[in-house]
């Protein structure tokens, strides 16, 4: 950061998204693409850049080739001006052992933080759809002199039950990290509301190195950020909660503003989906103001033909509207739509074919899934349980690959 302290951005990228299959059944969760030309990981690597931290470690573990080429093809800095973000695999520099957590992560990377000598840390998820500015989160750490700050995001207390949870004082400063407590503590301001925790945490470096020797030692732990390390640091007194709500991101609008949604399972990530294409989206894509990186394909415009349409949807690169419609939807690149098929409130990722005459309703198709003509998907999902994923909410998923049957 321009001015400020030397900053070294970690990005824990490591987890299985078990709860995001079949999405995640060849790919990492935070590879899983999103909003047409996006994966996740380049929300929280665009808010990263955009901050001006760009000395950036991902650590990834499962099925991490596609998030790796991603990383390597997509988010290339200057060499020039020191600036990286970089790939970094499960690498055993501490015996023959993966990550056991995402504090274990660290543990096991620290010739990064050795290498760099950063005087702050920042360590952010990598599977969140949001914007944010980390360097204001970044000025509150050094003004108060915690040793870690977690940025907390005001829900309300009913829901709060499914968050790790941070109980904070009128000033800010964390009495205890509840993880998915029964009766989670209110605000001082609003006790209807409590703070959940985003995942993402700024730290003193040697407040870090501190914590993470002392929970590699415990036997009993599960060495998990959330789990392990923010209790400990709360007991000590040192740590601060950073209000997310008074983030302000340049080019935000009153409805997007504090925009964040965990997308951890098939139902979150299709209404993720959903609030990217209403005419006054709930999540503003198009604000260029801060904007969201990523590498475009190398293809050619959309094309209408044959009578095609969209409504109140986004239509990617490459795709071919010919003679289908599509309503309510997100389209990716290189998608075909032919004569006389319907496309509502559905997903549709790199490569898929709709068949002529075929009717896809409140569904996500993976990349190269193939409909054929006049088949029926989203309509009756009784049948679809039969040969596809349907989620609890009544999202029907076809795999990578996949051929619907007629």
């Amino acid at each position: 950061m321009r001015g400020g302290p030397r900053v070294l951005g970690i990005v824990l990228a490591g987890g299985e998204g078990k709860r995001l299959a079949p999405l995640t059944a060849d790919r990492a969760k935070p590879a899983v693409p999103f909003g047409g030309n996006y994966r996740l990981i380049d929300f929280v690597l665009s808010n990263l850049v955009n901050a001006e931290i760009r000395q950036i470690a991902v650590l990834t573990q499962y099925k991490s080739h596609s998030l790796d080429r991603h990383i390597t093809t997509t988010w290339r800095m200057s060499n020039l001006l020191g600036n990286f973000i970089t790939p970094v695999p499960a690498q055993q520099r501490l015996g023959p052992r993966w990550y056991t957590g995402s504090a274990d992560a660290i543990f096991q990377s620290l010739n990064l933080i050795y290498d760099e000598r950063p005087e702050i840390v920042v360590v952010f998820g990598a599977d969140h759809v949001y914007r944010m500015d980390p360097g204001q989160m970044v000025d509150q750490h050094l003004q108060t002199g915690a040793g870690v700050t977690i940025a907390g995001l005001r829900v309300p207390r009913q829901e709060a039950t499914g968050f790790g949870v941070i109980d904070a004082d009128a000033d800010g400063k964390v009495r205890g990290f509840l993880e998915k407590p029964a009766d989670p503590p209110g605000l001082p301001d609003s006790p209807e509301e409590s703070f959940a925790s985003m995942g993402n945490y700024v730290f003193t470096t040697d407040a870090l190195l501190e914590a993470l020797r002392t929970d590699a030692e415990d036997p009993d732990s599960v060495h998990d950020m959330g789990g392990s390390i923010m209790p400990m640091m709360a007991a000590t007194g040192d740590a601060y909660v950073y209000d997310f709500s008074t983030n302000i991101v340049p080019g935000s609008t009153e409805r997007d503003h504090g925009y964040w949604r965990d997308v951890g399972t098939i139902d979150a990530y299709f209404d993720a989906h959903m609030d990217l294409v209403s005419v006054t989206p709930v999540f503003n894509l198009y604000n260029d103001r801060w904007p969201i990186y990523t590498l475009p394909p190398q293809l050619p415009p959309a094309k209408f033909v044959l009578g095609g349409r969209a409504e109140e949807s986004m239509v990617s690169a490459g795709a071919i509207i010919g003679g289908g419609s599509v309503h309510n939807s997100v389209v990716s690149p290189g998608v075909r739509v032919d004569r006389g098929a319907r496309v509502e409130d559905s997903v549709l990722m790199d490569g898929v074919v709709v068949g002529e005459g075929a009717y896809v309703r409140r569904a996500i198709l993976d990349k190269n899934v193939v409909v054929p003509p006049w088949a029926r998907i989203g309509v009756d999902t009784g049948a679809d349980r039969e040969h596809y994923h349907v989620s609890a909410g009544g999202v029907t998923v076809l795999g990578k690959g996949a051929r619907a049957v007629l």
